[in-house]
């Protein structure tokens, strides 16, 4: 796939570059996650509750891409349905893909947040560390509003209005890096609504064993799989467009380190075992059992062929397919 460099408005050193981008993007998306950060911190103070920041991590990435695309344009006086009709093609994908993400991930914490009534589980123990609510806005809350603000960089630093210099894809291979990036999306998003539609399934039968079937026979967390697709998604997307900046390669790396070895799926099973250990013997065995059989994070190659495998791909490709239809009706509109 070729590519070249396109140069959007004045070309710059690399120093004044630099400084530019963290001026315009790095350091306001800073600001915004670091107030929601405390506004969330506040709230859980009170409730007791820690996982409002859960709450916050996706809803706080959808207001950063929308203020950076279309609320600033708002406050200049202009209708939001003229600030959306002035971005191109790539640019809707960018936020569209980003608000979809978003919004059912927020849907899907808060929904289950409220039926639970209760924190999760994984912070029962955290909360009885002394001092514990004294110390969590600078040891979870800002470092989480930092990490956001990084991961935000693929969908933010393309609303800049300073000149950039960003790679892309040569024109006739424009539509293959879109396909791509769509089909990842799709991809990523079939496997989170498969992981929650299935874990509740699980439950609602009145299982009490693991969920280890459906999504579930590929990786131990299809879900944080398919978040990371998701986040990859936009760098060939901003590729397709000649938005690519170095520096927004940072968001998925970010996001991926995070869920690896941060949050996600490692504090998610430190604190199933932990909890396991002591209240469901039977439950823990399986766990370690499921262990030795699957990986946590990237599928083995022999599950490649597997009809839950082929069904997430083919939902890719799907994705993929529908872009290029929306785009065909659209865009001769206008719209």
């Amino acid at each position: 796939m070729n590519s070249h460099i396109q140069i959007l408005q004045n070309p710059l050193t690399t120093s004044q570059a630099d400084l530019g981008i963290s001026k315009s993007t790095l350091l306001p998306s800073l600001q915004l996650h670091s107030s929601l950060a405390v506004v969330a911190y506040l709230a859980g103070r009170v409730t007791d509750r820690v996982e409002v920041k859960d709450w916050l991590w996706p809803s706080g990435m959808v207001v950063n891409a929308l203020w950076r695309a279309i609320g600033r344009r708002v406050y200049n006086r202009i209708t939001a349905r003229q600030a959306w009709r002035l971005l191109p093609w790539s640019e809707k994908l960018i936020l569209s893909t980003v608000t979809i993400w978003g919004t059912r991930l927020f849907y899907r914490i808060a929904t289950r947040s409220i039926a639970r009534g209760e924190d999760d589980p994984r912070y029962a123990e955290v909360k009885k560390e002394k001092g514990f609510w004294n110390n969590a806005i600078f040891s979870t809350f800002l470092p989480e509003a930092v990490v956001q603000a990084v991961i935000c960089l693929p969908f933010t630093m393309p609303f800049r209005s300073e000149p950039v210099v960003a790679f892309g894809a040569h024109p006739g291979s424009a539509g293959l890096a879109r396909s791509i990036a769509m089909g990842m999306f799709a991809a990523g998003m079939a496997l989170e609504v498969l992981a929650d539609t299935q874990i509740e399934q699980h439950k609602t039968r009145g299982r009490t064993d693991l969920c280890r079937d459906g999504v579930f026979s590929i990786v131990r967390h299809p879900n944080y799989l398919g978040d990371t697709l998701v986040h990859c998604s936009f760098l060939p997307l901003l590729y397709s467009a000649n938005l690519l900046h170095p520096l927004t390669i940072a968001g998925p790396i970010a996001n991926y380190i995070f869920l690896r070895f941060i949050g996600g799926d490692k504090e998610n099973e430190a604190s199933q075992e932990a909890r396991y250990k002591t209240d469901n013997k039977e439950k823990y065995e399986h766990l370690q059992e499921w262990k030795l059989e699957k990986n946590s994070f990237w599928p083995k190659i022999e599950e490649i062929t597997k009809p839950w495998t082929l069904m997430v791909l083919g939902c890719g490709v799907v994705g993929a397919a529908a872009e290029i239809g929306l785009r065909g009706y659209y865009m001769p509109r206008g719209l």
